[in-house]
């Protein structure tokens, strides 16, 4: 079977929506930072949607900063994608393939440094997205004149200052940054380390005046499940469907969210956005912000290594075990709803919440728990704490659902073995990876400490919480109850046997 290439686009098929051959040829207007799943089936499906009613008419140079991955799948695709989107929307189920030709090129930071410097100088060149985890957005030191830059923040810099040379300041060749990792204020975060690092490398005074003045970083939210590559028997299916083969195949839910925090300039560069009700442009974005945060991603965190624990590869047969599912229900809204560290009316929460716990049970996505824990410690930290701590503060109680999350996450991170720079835990026997970077501190705190120890240890870790989670009420206790609860009985059982103690409370 071919593979997926401009070739295919001219043999219209009614399983899929094919983009006309001239989307092809549209100029590259915007600057992407990473390869992953959600940006693909989010951003830059959007842009494709825009590009097919003529509106934003721009494709994607896309910078593959890491080593892991295959870039040969876009250079052999010509970086055309099958996007499959399953779900329900408005009461109505949908199933939809479509090939998305937004990304016109894959460069590596690593060996194309200089092209990406290239296209830095493009007339064309007006917007900068970026998805490079949760730890992407960090201070490190970093020489701007490095090829590649270290850093994700260095790399960005180094782009803005050879745009700033090669037009000679023009503050009319400023770009739109629109950062979708997702932490807290992501483009104000963001500037101000592009300043630091700026400062840092001793860069023109004129150069830092037109970094601050000419160009605008957007705080921005994503809100979609993008579980990426379908599983093998379902690929096959698929791709006997569509008539071709396809390495890049990407699978999503119907549901999509792009909040940007912009005004009416930003409004007008990004005019991709006026194509869907799923990408909001306004000065705003906290409610959508802290809603998502808190409650889909806070879930998340806090249920994937208890679920995985206790047996269940993805969210959905959690979400179809009466237990997991009643857990995962009730750490939403009883839990976590009450510590939203933003003020929402009861009835938006509680239906919002409604509407996440709708989205994980939809059949048609895969979203893995083992892929959820990949920083598994950043997310805690940025998605859950704020939310425990003014659980706390407001009720005087212990949020018992999240201990038991939080429980299960000291649990998964028991590394038993290290291999290749990978920790691994085991569960019934088989072996499962750690993709965490304080993977190696907690295979320390495991050899040396009992549950009790471990827990109060963590738990004061200023490092990892930048506050002191024993403080919270009762909390340190109840982690440590369920934890060893854990290791006595198994994850499944703990679940239950906490169930039952809220129904008889």
């Amino acid at each position: 079977m071919t593979y997926l290439s401009p070739t295919i686009l001219q043999r219209p098929h009614p399983a899929v929506a094919l983009p006309e051959t001239h989307l092809l040829a549209l100029p590259e207007k915007v600057l992407q930072f990473g390869t992953g799943v959600l940006l693909r089936g989010l951003p830059d499906y959007l842009i494709d949607k825009a590009n097919r009613q003529g509106v934003f008419n721009g494709r994607i140079v896309v910078v593959k900063s890491t080593d892991g991955g295959d870039i040969n799948a876009f250079t052999r695709q010509s970086g055309l994608y099958t996007l499959g989107i399953r779900g329900i929307e408005d009461g109505q189920q949908v199933e939809e393939n479509v090939v998305c030709s937004a990304i016109s090129r894959v460069l590596s930071a690593k060996s194309q440094w200089a092209e990406v410097l290239e296209f830095a100088k493009s007339p064309a060149l007006q917007v900068v997205i970026s998805n490079t985890t949760e730890v992407g957005i960090q201070l490190v030191a970093d020489d701007v004149r490095k090829a590649p830059p270290v850093s994700f923040p260095g790399k960005l810099l180094a782009v803005l200052y050879t745009r700033w040379q090669t037009f000679g300041g023009d503050k009319a060749r400023g770009l739109v940054i629109v950062p979708t990792e997702l932490i807290s204020d992501n483009g104000s975060k963001l500037e101000a380390i592009l300043l630091e690092l700026a400062h840092r490398n001793e860069l023109e005074a004129e150069f830092i005046d037109w970094l601050e003045t000419a160009n605008t970083c957007c705080n921005s939210l994503v809100d979609r499940i993008v579980p990426g590559r379908p599983d093998a028997a379902m690929q096959a299916a698929l791709e006997a469907e569509l008539g071709y083969s396809d390495d890049l195949l990407t699978m999503s839910e119907v549901y999509r969210l792009w909040a940007i925090e912009g005004d009416e300039n930003v409004r007008n560069v990004l005019s991709f956005g006026q194509v869907d009700k799923g990408v909001i442009i306004q000065p705003d974005i906290n409610l959508f912000r802290e809603l998502k945060l808190r409650l889909l991603n806070g879930t998340h965190t806090l249920s994937c290594g208890l679920a995985f624990l206790s047996g269940f590869d993805t969210v959905r047969s959690a979400m179809d075990d009466e237990v997991l599912g009643s857990f995962i229900s009730h750490l939403m809204q009883d839990d976590l709803r009450a510590g939203i560290p933003y003020p929402v009316a009861e009835d938006v929460s509680r239906e919002f919440g409604r509407q996440v716990l709708d989205r994980f049970r939809n059949p048609y996505i895969e979203h893995r728990w083992l892929g959820i824990t990949l920083n598994y410690s950043a997310k805690l930290q940025m998605r859950a704490v704020a939310t425990l701590a003014c659980y706390a503060e407001r009720t005087r109680q212990t949020p018992r659902c999240a201990a038991l999350g939080f429980a299960a996450y000291l649990l998964f991170m028991r590394g038993l073995r290290e291999q290749d720079h990978t920790w691994y835990g085991e569960l019934n026997g088989q072996p499962y990876p750690i993709q965490d970077e304080k993977a190696g501190y907690f295979a320390d705190l495991w050899q040396r400490l009992t549950p009790a120890e471990l827990t109060s240890t963590v738990l004061r870790n200023h490092t990892l919480w930048q506050q002191d989670l024993t403080q919270l009420p009762g909390f340190a206790d109840q982690v440590t109850a369920y934890l060893q609860q854990m290791l006595a009985q198994g994850a499944y059982a703990t679940v239950a046997s906490h169930l039952n103690a809220q129904v008889s409370a």
